[in-house]
């Protein structure tokens, strides 16, 4: 009867031991397994809140398209493939000239007006700012089939000073596009490369000498909702 008695005295507080142990374990576990929880919840809630925004961004950039949609007409033609405007306005240069001669500067102009309109109309409750590219171009017909460097860089100057030219033309009557917060309005030439251009072989290599119109809308910095 001693022995058992010490066996029993002896069991029970090592099973209380043993039960002390396995429930701070499952404790330990249960507070990391509620961290993890916890932490995963607002990881999913930052998620949506940023999946919220992306949305918001996506409507308000649809808008805009849809706004700017409204340039095509007499002096704007939306080019799907390559997502720009190109100006309507049958400019021919002189070979190898920049000058933009006096017949078709009220057209000109009227285009630039309509630009800036259509831009200062566009309501977004986003923080938004448009990078305008005006893009001169080249016809490659001035020069022979075989090129070299320097013809190359004229052409490259040539098409960038055409550009040049109707940007001061829109300054010198009124329309800074870079005045306006909201735009920043940026001055390129293509020369003879580029996408979309009019094919040689099919003798449209004269409707190269044009201005490319690209409007990218940059959207600010957006704080990230918080979901509940």
């Amino acid at each position: 009867m001693a022995d058992d008695q010490q066996r029993s005295d002896f069991f029970w507080p090592s099973y209380v031991d043993l039960m002390t142990s396995l429930f701070i374990v499952m404790l330990v576990l249960f507070v990391y397994s509620f961290k993890l929880f916890r932490d995963r919840e607002e990881s999913q809630k930052r998620l949506l809140g940023e999946l919220k925004v992306k949305a918001q961004e996506l409507e308000q950039i649809q808008r805009i398209r849809e706004s700017l949609r409204r340039l095509e007409g007499d002096y704007f033609r939306y080019d799907p493939q390559n997502e720009r405007y190109e100006l309507r306005v049958d400019v021919q240069f002189k070979s190898g000239r920049d000058e933009i001669q006096d017949q078709y500067k009220p057209a000109l102009l009227r285009a630039g007006r309509l630009l800036q309109e259509r831009l200062r109309a566009i309501q977004t409750t986003l923080p938004v700012r448009y990078l305008v590219i005006v893009e001169g171009m080249a016809a490659r017909h001035l020069f022979n089939d075989a090129l070299n460097r320097q013809e190359e860089q004229f052409s490259y100057q040539l098409s960038y000073r055409r550009a040049l030219n109707l940007s001061n033309l829109w300054v010198q009557n009124g329309l800074n596009f870079n005045q306006n917060q909201n735009i920043e309005l940026i001055i390129g030439g293509s020369g003879f490369y580029g996408s979309g251009r009019y094919p040689m072989r099919q003798g449209s290599e004269e409707r190269n000498k044009r201005f490319l119109i690209q409007i990218i809308p940059k959207i600010g910095k957006v704080a990230t909702e918080t979901v509940r």
